[in-house]
């Protein structure tokens, strides 16, 4: 599906930004997909309710030039939404599997999968997908935690989803990045972590240009926790942490990383029953929108 929609933006068929649901991603450029999973939740639940109240949101963005690009995200972009992963409520040893064979097969449509979710242990199996496909890749992660905590066999857990990706070389630590860290953990694994006091000092572009040298030429993976931001501007989600970004912040810092090859984006911990008025969703949804703005600059839109 190209192009805006016409639709009120109170009503219509809640996909994300409008896009046509489709069965498979067969002949799309991007995929939007969402896993509704939080049993690895350490704190507050709900985020398996974030890929709904996402989509919904993100019904304000309308068909008119997305701000800040300037254009019609979609003019040459097909895009579709593909719906939820499907997962057996009653057995969470299988859903690492579930979600990474799933997410293969839309991969294997040579569409580029954005992930709505869900708490953070979802990225593990988005990211073992997205290897078997383009090799060990750069992990760009905003975040208020380093998810570096020590991977027991077996854990189904959210805290150390990170650690479990650099010890199995599912990542490349010499060009991962973390931004907006404002907790401790017990390794960093090699990777660069940009603190939440550091965002002050350094500025914006400070961070950016880290994030850029950091990254370099190598195909890259974004996931963005929505803690990073503060809970001023998130506070439904699983562990806030006072100290985080603005949401003008973050999106700032989004728009400016285009020239990172990005395969895959994702968009988590949104806890819905612990969020007011729908900011942490509408803030959620206008970072998903920056991920599409990044795909469709890489298609080389203007």
């Amino acid at each position: 599906m190209r192009g805006g929609v016409n639709e009120p933006t109170y009503g219509g068929a809640l996909s994300f930004m409008r896009r046509r649901y489709a069965k498979d991603a067969k002949g799309a450029d991007l995929a939007v997909w969402g896993v509704p999973f939080d049993a690895a939740t350490s704190n507050r639940p709900g985020a398996r309710f974030g890929p709904r109240a996402i989509r919904a949101a993100s019904a304000i963005l309308e068909g008119d030039p997305q701000y800040p690009f300037g254009f019609d995200l979609f003019a040459n972009m097909t895009a579709v939404d593909v719906g939820d992963c499907a997962l057996d409520y009653g057995n969470h040893d299988a859903a690492p599997r579930e979600i990474e064979r799933q997410a293969k097969e839309i991969l294997d449509t040579g569409a580029t999968l954005l992930t709505l979710g869900g708490d953070h242990f979802v990225t593990y199996a988005l990211l073992k997908a997205h290897v078997a496909k383009h090799g060990p890749l750069a992990l760009v992660q905003f975040d208020a935690h380093q998810d570096t905590w020590h991977p027991e066999a077996g854990r189904i857990d959210h805290g150390s989803f990170v650690a479990r990706a650099a010890i199995e070389g599912l990542i490349d630590v010499k060009h991962s990045i973390q931004i907006g860290i404002r907790t401790h953990a017990p390794a960093d694994h090699g990777i660069e972590i940009i603190h939440g006091n550091a965002v002050e000092t350094l500025g914006v572009h400070g961070v950016v240009k880290k994030v850029l040298k950091r990254v370099g030429k190598k195909k890259a993976y974004l996931t963005f926790d929505i803690d990073a931001l503060d809970p001023a501007f998130a506070p439904g989600t699983g562990t806030p942490v006072a100290g985080g970004l603005t949401s003008r912040e973050a999106l700032m810092m989004l728009r400016t990383l285009a020239p990172i090859d990005f395969v895959g984006f994702d968009v988590m911990e949104v806890s819905p029953p612990y969020d007011q008025s729908e900011m942490t969703a509408i803030a959620a949804a206008h970072v998903a929108m920056h991920c599409v703005g990044l795909a469709a600059l890489r298609r080389g839109t203007k």
